[in-house]
């Protein structure tokens, strides 16, 4: 089951607009230019506030660490 979260790699501040498109599988810039419609048309306040409440609430995706294991050199 897919869950809700950041990806700051993805992002350009935090990486909220980057989990929301990737939960909902939205291209994040379309959903970018409509967050800052929202923030123009409702004013400052209400999009910034959720957003910065999205930051604390929202966890973080954890980086997907591949090992790379080197074998031993054999000495001749």
């Amino acid at each position: 089951m897919k869950k809700l979260k950041r990806i700051p790699s993805k992002g350009m501040i935090a990486g909220v607009i980057a989990g929301f498109a990737d939960y909902f599988v939205l291209e994040v810039t379309m959903l970018r230019i409509l967050f800052v419609f929202f923030v123009l048309v409702t004013g400052f306040f209400p999009g910034v506030f959720a957003y910065l409440l999205a930051i604390v609430i929202m966890p973080i995706e954890e980086a997907i660490v591949h090992e790379h294991k080197e074998e031993p050199a054999k000495a001749a």
